[in-house]
């Protein structure tokens, strides 16, 4: 049974760019069509950010049950029910999705649940479980996001070898994990797999983890994650993948000697790659560069009237960014010019503890030839962290010449929430004088930002 539509905006893909971009342009009274495949608010809400940090809350509870006589009760060695465990996660997801699933419909965005073809600037054909259906549009937005990269490895396909989907649906505790990337992802399950009692090994082909962000931070961390337990092989590269007797063997390449290592299961964590690679696209004559869909600061392609947004576009892969984009696409395809502001743009890491950064860092900066100040605060300074007994990391904070915010970088508990002060005053462009002097409540985690805009402006007061 064929079904013809017509609307003005049509969007490929439901995830956060997508879904945002279908409310901001319904806000704007355009009818919008939205096709999905899968489940609405993708990899993010279904099998990446929310599961995962359901999954960080067990391991966190299992952490502070496991030093609970600091705090003067004594609790018996804890347990952890995986199975139990995947039903919270579950919980989470499918209240999050039905959520979008009468949200959208609500603000009169028609669904389609099917995979989308464009065949042209004006048309896209929808396979659905009731038959084709052809829209006809006025303006597209794709939204295609992305998936877990695959290295080329001799094993990579064996039994055992996970992604990060898989990792999210095990329903027993590995007694030893092999990971391999220490990017966000890499990391996050390390920090998971560890405080739930499993022997951690990751393994990076650079000589550092978090490889993009401020070395201090990555140096730190990586101290703080092997004082937990978890083993780092730096600067080597993984060959290949066996299967032995009753374990995988992970043989790598360390300082120009062989080596291996015995595991139940593989964790592949190097990336992810770009959904842009379908024919479609190829055939649209879609400008494609190292696998993202090219772009102008409207959000359009070099084809007039198709947009795209989100991982899709190879910016930083986060879902935050993903909304705005999304958002801006809708905003420019029906003529309301606008901009991403990618001076501040915040990332976080939910390791433990957090690591959260936004702007630009001291060795950006020094390529870009800034001349910059740096304030500095540690938590091991800040009374409200000593009394939740996290003393871990510090607040870094960058400045220009005019003592103009420009960059900050937080290793701590709870940075994800800290960073958010310093987005807005890079948004701002204010003067760190201005958090400075600004009162922040006592005793708070916030107060490390307050003392380390005040060293950066030669005014520190707790610090020597």
């Amino acid at each position: 049974m064929e079904h013809k539509l017509n609307t003005q905006i049509t969007i490929l893909g439901g995830g956060p760019a997508g879904y945002v971009a279908a409310i901001r342009a319904t806000q704007l009274g355009a009818k919008v069509v939205l096709i999905e495949e899968s489940e609405l608010g993708g990899v993010c809400l279904n099998k990446g950010c929310i599961p995962t940090k359901a999954f960080l809350k067990t391991s966190e509870v299992n952490s502070t049950i496991k030093k609970s006589k600091e705090f003067g009760i004594n609790s018996n060695e804890s347990t952890i029910n995986l199975n139990i465990s995947n039903e919270r996660k579950s919980r989470v997801v499918k209240n999050l999705n039905m959520g979008l699933e009468h949200l959208l419909p609500a603000k009169g965005i028609m669904i389609l649940k099917g995979k989308g073809y464009i065949k042209s600037p004006k048309k896209i054909i929808v396979s659905t479980l009731d038959g084709e259906a052809e829209v006809s549009t006025e303006k597209i937005i794709i939204t295609t996001g992305s998936k877990p990269l695959i290295p080329k490895i001799n094993g990579i396909n064996l039994a055992g070898v996970i992604t990060s989907t898989d990792a999210l649906n095990l329903i027993e505790i590995p007694k030893k994990i092999v990971i391999i990337g220490s990017g966000a992802i890499g990391l996050e399950f390390a920090t998971m797999f560890s405080s739930i009692g499993s022997k951690v090994t990751v393994i990076e082909m650079k000589d550092k983890i978090l490889p993009n962000e401020d070395k201090e931070i990555s140096t730190e961390l990586l101290k703080i994650m092997k004082r937990q337990g978890i083993k780092f092989k730096l600067s080597t590269s993984v060959k290949e993948i066996k299967q032995s007797e009753n374990a995988l063997e992970v043989i790598y390449l360390e300082k120009g000697k062989d080596s291996s290592a015995l595991c139940e299961k593989v964790l592949v964590a190097i990336g992810r790659k770009l959904n842009s690679t379908c024919e479609e696209f190829k055939n649209l004559g879609l400008n494609i560069e190292n696998g993202a869909i090219l772009v102008n600061e409207n959000m359009e392609t070099n084809i007039k009237g198709i947009y795209a947004a989100g991982d899709v576009i190879g910016e930083k892969l986060l879902a935050h960014l993903a909304f705005t984009e999304g958002k801006v696409a809708a905003q420019n395809a029906l003529g309301i010019k606008s901009r991403v502001n990618y001076n501040a743009v915040p990332a976080c890491v939910y390791t433990n503890p957090e690591v959260a950064s936004v702007g630009i860092n001291e060795e950006e900066a020094t390529n870009l030839h800034i001349d910059i100040k740096v304030g500095r605060f540690d938590f091991r300074n800040n009374g409200r962290a000593l009394t939740l007994s996290e003393r871990e990391g510090f607040v870094k904070i960058i400045v220009d010449k005019d003592n103009i915010i420009i960059g900050c970088q937080i290793l701590g508990i709870n940075a994800s929430e800290l960073i958010s002060e310093i987005t807005l005053a890079i948004t701002l462009k204010a003067k760190a004088d201005i958090l400075a002097d600004m009162i922040h409540p006592h005793p708070s985690l916030g107060e490390a930002i307050w003392e380390a805009c005040a060293d950066a402006v030669g005014k520190p007061l707790h610090k020597l």
